[in-house]
């Protein structure tokens, strides 16, 4: 692959809303382009006969039963609790 030009990084720059310095361009030209091609050498892996990996680690989703606990409050317990209130509901500022 090409070499990431100075052009290319201003240009990433200016669609991230970034200002770099000129010497911060050269020093993300050259560790973008060594990541490029640390990238590259996956490309040499003979990946026959290998299956897609989707998830590394046998986990499982831990699932429980859904259980209503009212610690002995009532809805009118907790109604009266509120400072304004109307029509059984807690009355709040309005949010635009």
């Amino acid at each position: 692959m090409a070499k990431i030009t100075k052009d290319e990084i201003k240009h990433l720059a200016e669609l991230a809303n970034l200002t770099l310095s000129d010497e911060e361009v050269d020093s993300l030209g050259g560790d973008l382009n060594d990541i490029v091609a640390y990238i590259e050498q996956l490309s040499e892996l003979n990946t026959e006969g290998v299956e897609p990996t989707y998830m590394t680690v046998d986990l499982e989703d831990v699932w429980r039963d859904d259980e209503v606990i009212d610690y002995g409050l009532t809805r009118e317990n907790l109604l009266a609790l509120a400072p304004d209130q109307a029509d059984d509901q807690i009355k709040v500022p309005k949010v635009l």
